[in-house]
């Protein structure tokens, strides 16, 4: 067996693929609650061949498939979580929450806004296609598919981290559904989040407000505390904040209870702990200030990327090698109506090559009709960058304690934003499925190309160890538990 008949098998078993994507679209669950999909997982991965191992890490709605004996151990990682808020019919060019029939998630107002009912599915095909490849040849090597819950909020691959569950491999390999055809490289701000809950004493507002303790001036004077500290931090962090329990509706009580979830991030993870510590004081002197005690619960945290440019060119030269998806004009004309209703901004160009080297910029406008096309059909040049971006990903945390690499593949039209509605509504369109078989392809040719090229693999962790010489420093506090995003709803 060969790469091309790893192709042959995914085309010709794709259905399983693409089906099983549909069901956790239209059952979306929010993070560390991902029960049914779990089952639905765990359920086919022993159809598939696998070695099924249930609440991986002591997280339950976490799991892996294994198969195979020996080295390399290849890691291929899932994701399938929803976000809240994103209920919305499939196929719609407006609005339009999908609740009808009470089904799961939808009628709660769940959607996969982010893709991730695709890259779950998508991960497990290239993982199985890998199995297949092991089964027929006999080689050495071990392929683990890890079903990570609670990327969307909650760190899932963190808390999976913090047991050293990733040392174990010689590298990991994931995907992104997307707006293009790419190589996701760079790295990202850490972040960690915490609930600042503030407990005081109820009183009538205006009979004895003297006897009251507030919690929620507690929680605006902390707000105000952490406005001012802004002034004071390197451009790099970033500081956000939800008030989650403003204390009840009645004006006329002392509000004997709030809270306020903070996400803090920086640059690595030690700052991120020192400026946490900052937030933490402004906590306690809020405290002081209403004479209110507080308690304090971190939710999750996530740690910044670590890029393997020897790994991210062995995945592009096979998204070069590998066709890309064609479309039908059905498939288009969709896309197209879709795309005229996300906002685009001037002089916006797909991929993240095109941002910083004015060469790739060129002949992505080139490729892109200068930015307008509806649909990104085309694959946008090899960039590897150590840029910074904003953004946080527990796929970081992985790639500490191994070689890791993703792409992201355009399974959406070209201007669809980030955990929008029109990426809910274009979820299950062929533009999709056929983005995530795509994906698989790559990931799986990829796989076989580490487990067949020894030296390739060694060159990679060569990298490894000088990107990685510092050590993993875990952004979760060692007594924190996950907690699913529902508790905090």
């Amino acid at each position: 067996m060969n790469k091309s008949d790893v192709y042959k098998l995914l085309d010709e078993k794709q259905q399983i693929f693409i089906d099983t994507a549909d069901k956790i679209w239209g059952d979306p669950e929010l993070s560390l609650s991902e029960h049914n999909a779990t089952k639905l997982y765990e359920e086919l991965l022993f159809e598939l061949g696998f070695e099924v191992e249930h609440a991986v890490a002591g997280i339950e709605t976490a799991f892996a498939g294994k198969f195979g004996s020996g080295r390399p151990v290849i890691g291929i990682l899932g994701e399938y979580d929803a976000l809240a808020g994103l209920s919305q019919k499939a196929g719609e060019l407006e609005p339009c929450e999908e609740v009808a029939g009470g089904c799961g998630g939808l009628a709660k107002g769940y959607g996969h806004g982010c893709g991730h009912h695709l890259l779950g599915a998508g991960s497990l095909a290239a993982a199985w296609a890998v199995k297949e490849y092991l089964a027929a040849t006999g080689e050495s090597g071990t392929v683990i598919y890890y079903g990570c819950p609670g990327e969307e909020g909650g760190a899932g691959k963190a808390f999976m981290a913090r047991e050293g569950l990733f040392y174990a491999l010689d590298a990991a390999l994931t995907w992104h559904p997307g707006t293009a055809n790419e190589i996701f490289t760079g790295t990202n701000n850490t972040s960690m989040q915490v609930e600042y809950t503030f407990n005081g004493i109820a009183a009538h507002a205006a009979g004895n407000p003297h006897m009251g303790r507030s919690a929620l001036d507690a929680v605006e004077l902390m707000n105000l505390g952490v406005q001012f500290l802004r002034e004071h931090i390197p451009n790099t962090d970033c500081l956000h904040y939800a008030i989650t329990n403003t204390g009840g509706i009645s004006p006329n009580v002392v509000q004997s209870k709030a809270t306020v979830l903070y996400m803090v991030r920086s640059n690595n993870v030690p700052n991120n702990k020192k400026l946490l510590q900052r937030v933490d004081n402004i906590a306690k002197g809020a405290a002081l200030m209403t004479d209110t005690t507080f308690t304090r619960r971190f939710i999750d945290g996530t740690a910044d990327l670590l890029p393997n440019q020897v790994l991210e060119r062995a995945l592009y030269a096979n998204m070069e090698t590998i066709p890309l998806p064609e479309y039908t004009k059905e498939e288009r004309d969709f896309a197209a109506k879709l795309d005229a209703t996300c906002p685009k901004e001037e002089g916006e160009l797909p991929g993240m090559g095109a941002k910083y080297d004015p060469e790739i910029r060129k002949k992505v406008s080139e490729l892109s009709d200068g930015g307008n096309a509806t649909l990104n059909d085309f694959l946008c040049p090899y960039f590897h960058s150590g840029e910074q971006s904003p953004g946080s990903t527990d796929v970081g945390d992985v790639s500490w304690q191994t070689p890791t690499a993703q792409i992201m593949t355009a399974t959406w039209p070209a201007h669809s934003p980030g955990h929008s509605w029109q990426n809910v509504s274009g979820g299950k369109t062929g533009v999709a499925h056929k983005g995530m078989l795509y994906a698989a392809k790559v990931l799986a040719a990829t796989a076989v190309d580490l487990i067949t090229t020894p030296e390739l693999l060694e060159k990679a962790r060569e990298e490894f160890k000088v990107t990685a010489a510092k050590g993993y420093d875990c952004p979760i506090e060692p007594d924190a538990v996950p907690v699913p995003v529902e508790e905090m709803l």
